[in-house]
């Protein structure tokens, strides 16, 4: 299943990640996942806040679920 987790930057940009993971994916791990990765590369610092972060699920055809 796929994933999209938006996280909010110092720059105040909002920055939104793709996360494959299962259907019964904790939320928690969802957003760790996608704060990695945005921490491994060169853009501002993200919230850290987990209250912060926007998380949905797509389907396999693309839309909102």
């Amino acid at each position: 299943m796929c994933w999209m987790v938006a996280l909010l930057a110092e720059d105040g940009m909002q920055y939104v990640y793709r996360v494959y993971a299962p259907g019964d994916a904790l939320r928690g791990d969802l957003f760790w996942a996608a704060f990695h990765c945005h921490d491994e590369s060169s853009r501002p610092r993200a919230c850290d806040l987990f209250d912060s972060a926007q998380i949905w699920a797509l389907a396999v055809d693309g839309s909102v679920i």
